[in-house]
């Protein structure tokens, strides 16, 4: 079956048939401009169907025979690559094409028919549009043409690309561009919208134009305040034009018109001030600024501005808005402490008061409102370099306590001036202290009557026995602030000691005797003012008798009824006992032998048992029964004393008893001669112990002597 060309100007079965189109110049070489197409009645499956297309002739044949070309299978018609690079209107404006179309694909054999295509060059409209300014929130009817491009060539489709949201523009078929809806400059304020004219395979006949669109402002938006509420402190000695904070609103509105340009103003402020308002904000860049030096957090703590922001720079029509700022007065510590008085006192204390005693309290106070620069530290300048006092702080109250911390003494302070600080314990700010911060207080100091006072608690010497009278023993020394006085003694009970009442001394006035007082001496002494009331002081006088060897040893017992058998027996024996008043030192070990007589010597035996006992026993074995008188002699140290002592010696029965009485010894003296006898003996050593024995009766008559303990034993016979 033969083909049949559809054209655009109708459709042909066995003749030819005549195409024409309008396409713009300057295409890019091988995008159609145009389709030929025929139809073919045979089964499309078949070679029958198949259909190519082939320009036979171009008229005119400049610049280029082949400035055209058509896709064999399609019929697209495009310009060649030579074409494309030759085509000028101004040389050649119309183009004639043959074109066949020839079935059984490129077989030699088929059917073909012809077609006449008239190609039109003319001048380029694909131009970009002039940009589009598009007032926002606009009130018209949508969808608004807002501008239009145009492609040379009936074979056109257009399309919009950007990044807008779907729908919001649009493009019609003749190359209107609508807007669809109001705009939003705030959303978006500007739109590159590319515009594409297509073949109807889909490929772009150029470049895209860009049609730019701009959305003019309108004041649709409020000023808005980044904050609500501001919240500041500030101190309350701040200086005048001292910034205090800076509130900032925001308007998206377009920045490069008025709609967008904010002014502040304070409207209101509570409390007001007097004079207006203590505070001022920059027109333009909001900044708080303080107008009033004179801030005290005693009278405000607080302020409260309400702040107006307002777009269009204030002018009528334009939006505004408000914002509150609360500013906190915060109180530093700029007062100091002041006392109520510069004075206080005079405050008399006798000087015997009680340490511990409260002399005073006094007070400063400080009109700062926080607690702590309120809070008070006191302290003693001078006055008191000795302690003598002790204050007590109360910083939260501001007060001080002063108290007696040492005692007081007259005679060597009569008065104290007590200079008293008074500071915070926050550093002072802008001020110094001056004299109210400080106060003096007055203290006096009376006098009392006081005691003597002595050096030392107890007075303990050593002295010996035998020391000559008017010795010096010690001198009392004592302290009387007050008055005279003077010192005596007490308890001196064997009146051995005197004392002078001007110097103290202390002098031995008799004999001293260690025996007398065993070792220890005790008295007091006195030491009286001459105060009314009187005052005394006293205090021990210990003294320590040394002893020295001023005492003959004697025997201690009866013997008289003592004997010794004869002839002798075994173990029989006298044990005599001897004792010494003077101490250890100067008494024991005594040492016991016979006197050196020859008769004794060889009749006698002495044997030492300790240091105060001795056996006395026969030297023989026999000795005229009868009283004997064997000589003893007993040494001590450097002294050596003789006594005698009788021995009975008598015949004994078998149990040892003696059995007859003695007679009188053969040439023994008579009762009274031998009284005599015993008394001329004695007188030798007597006049000693005479001496001693009258001494100590003298002095020792109201105090009984205290002997040493010895071992007594019973004489007995140990036949």
């Amino acid at each position: 079956m033969e083909s049949v060309f559809l054209g655009e100007l109708g459709c042909f079965k066995t003749e030819n048939c005549a195409t024409q189109t309008q396409s713009a110049i300057f295409l890019n070489p091988g995008t159609s401009f145009m389709h030929v197409s025929a139809i073919d009645l045979d089964d499309p499956s078949t070679p029958n169907a198949d259909l190519q297309y082939k320009i036979l002739t171009q008229t005119p044949r400049q610049p280029s025979e082949n400035m055209f070309e058509i896709n064999s299978r399609t019929g697209a018609v495009f310009l060649s690559a030579e074409g494309s690079s030759l085509l000028n209107s101004s040389e050649v404006s119309n183009y004639q094409l043959i074109v066949q179309v020839k079935d059984l694909g490129n077989q030699s054999l088929g059917y073909r028919a012809l077609a006449t295509v008239e190609i039109i060059i003319v001048e380029n409209t694909w131009i970009a549009p002039s940009p589009v300014l598009l007032q926002e929130n606009l009130n018209v009817t949508y969808p608004k043409i807002i501008s239009q491009v145009h492609w040379n060539s009936r074979e056109v489709h257009y399309s919009l690309k950007d990044n807008f949201p779907q729908g919001l523009f649009s493009i019609d078929p003749a190359g209107n561009i609508y807007v669809t809806q109001e705009l939003d400059r705030e959303s978006q304020a500007e739109y590159e919208i590319q515009v594409f004219a297509e073949n109807q395979d889909g490929v772009l006949y150029s470049d895209p134009l860009l049609l730019l669109l701009t959305v003019l402002d309108e004041n649709d938006n409020v000023p808005v305040f980044t904050q609500d509420v501001y919240q500041v402190a500030i101190e309350e000695n701040t200086a005048k034009g001292s910034e205090i904070i800076t509130v900032k609103a925001e308007d998206i509105d377009d920045p490069h018109t008025n709609n967008a340009k904010i002014v502040y103003e304070i409207l209101s402020q509570k409390p007001r001030a007097s004079t207006g308002f203590s505070f001022h904000i920059g027109n333009e860049t909001g900044i708080v600024t303080l107008q009033d030096s004179g801030l005290k957090a005693s009278a405000v703590k607080q302020y409260h501005l309400l702040v107006l922001a307002a777009d269009r720079v204030g002018h009528e029509g334009g939006l505004n808005s408000t914002c509150t700022v609360f500013i906190n007065v915060l109180d530093v510590n700029d007062n100091p402490p002041v006392f109520s008085q510069t004075k206080y006192g005079p405050f008399p204390f006798p000087e015997d008061t009680e340490v511990g005693t409260l002399i005073t309290t006094i007070t400063a106070t400080d009109e700062d409102e926080e607690k702590r620069f309120k809070s008070i530290v006191f302290a003693v300048e001078s006055g008191n370099e000795d302690r003598t006092f002790r204050i007590v702080n109360e910083p939260p109250n501001g007060t001080v306590s002063i108290w007696l911390e040492q005692e007081l003494d007259y005679e060597t302070v009569q008065e104290y001036l007590l200079i008293v600080s008074a500071r915070n314990e926050e550093k002072l700010v802008g001020k110094e202290l001056d004299a109210s911060s400080t106060a003096t207080v007055h203290i006096l100091v009376k006098d009392v009557n006081e005691a003597p006072v002595l050096t030392k608690e107890k007075y303990e010497v050593s002295i010996l026995e035998n020391v000559e009278p008017g010795t010096l023993l010690l001198t009392v020394k004592a302290a009387d602030p007050d008055i005279f006085h003077t010192p005596s003694l007490r308890n001196d009970t064997l009146n051995w000691f005197s004392i002078d009442e001007y110097s103290g001394k202390v002098k031995v006035m008799q004999v001293l005797d260690r025996e007398t007082v065993k070792d220890i001496y005790w008295m007091q002494v006195v030491v009286q003012d001459k105060g009314s009331p009187s005052m005394t002081v006293s205090t021990d006088i210990v003294i320590h008798i040394l002893d020295v060897n001023d005492n003959p040893p004697y025997l201690v017992g009866d013997y008289s009824a003592s004997y010794l058998c004869t002839p002798q027996r075994e173990e029989q024996s006298i044990i005599i006992s001897a004792f010494d008043q003077d101490g250890a030192e100067n008494s024991v070990p005594f040492r016991f032998s016979l006197a050196n007589d020859p008769t004794h010597q060889s009749n006698w035996r002495i044997n030492t048992i300790n240091d105060t006992h001795a056996y006395l026993t026969m030297g023989i074995s026999w000795l005229e029964p009868k009283l004997h008188l064997p000589s003893e002699e007993f040494m001590l140290h450097s002294l050596s004393f003789f006594f005698l002592t009788s021995v009975t010696i008598c015949l004994c029965t078998t149990e040892g008893q003696c059995m007859q009485e003695v007679g009188r010894t053969e040439g023994r003296p008579t009762v009274l001669s031998a009284v005599s006898i015993i008394v001329g003996t004695i007188g030798a050593i007597g006049i000693f112990l005479l001496i001693i024995f009258v001494h100590l009766s003298l002095l020792g008559a109201n105090k009984k002597k205290t002997n040493k303990a010895c071992d007594m034993m019973p004489l007995q016979s140990t036949a």
